[in-house]
């Protein structure tokens, strides 16, 4: 049986893995303020070992959305339906951001592993800021770049409808609320 992807006009099969679209911002700003915590947690308590755990719900969250993630099913389950009614966003721009977070946990374990303490902490610490960014305020940096990279032409077009029809729209016709910053410059406020 095909599941209609309206990300692609299209059909794709169904299965564990896949990322959705479109993703429920509120679940998506709870599951950055878990990687906050963990993030932070590591950093104040020097138990590095959790970078790994963060790494690994990295690549659930990329693969698989949040099916194979606790903190994304926990977030899309249990947290943000508790939030109000869902506020859909693009799908692709937080699967990019999730991408980014799996490289830089999964740089963080490396220095780690390979002895080089300080570089692993320097990158938690750019994680715990941009994942606090996205919690508390809305900012989500992989979201940003994602459009920055299709204002340039790096990520097709075709890699984000949705994103095409948000960021062309006029700045009146938006919703209100924070967003990235479209590839014009104007900032998609949602």
């Amino acid at each position: 049986m095909a599941v209609t992807d309206p990300s692609r006009g299209g059909a794709r099969p169904p299965g564990v893995l896949g990322f959705p679209n479109p993703v429920n911002e509120k679940a998506a700003r709870v599951v950055a303020g878990g990687v906050a915590l963990v993030t932070l947690t590591t950093l104040a308590t020097g138990w590095l070992w959790l970078g790994a755990v963060l790494a690994l719900g990295f690549l659930a969250r990329v693969l698989a959305g949040p099916k194979l993630s606790p903190l994304g099913r926990l977030a899309t389950g249990v947290v943000a339906p508790r939030l109000g009614p869902a506020r859909p966003v693009p799908g692709p721009p937080k699967r990019f951001a999730q991408a980014i977070g799996l490289v830089l946990s999964t740089l963080a374990v490396a220095g780690l592993a390979t002895g080089h303490t300080a570089v692993a902490l320097a990158l938690l610490g750019v994680l715990a800021l941009f994942a606090t960014l996205e919690s508390v305020v809305g900012f989500c940096a992989g979201c940003w770049v994602f459009a920055r990279l299709m204002g340039l032409g790096l990520i097709p077009e075709g890699a984000c409808e949705a994103c095409n029809d948000i960021w062309g729209r006029r700045a009146t016709d938006r919703p209100v609320g924070p967003g990235p910053v479209a590839p014009g410059g104007a900032t998609d406020a949602r």
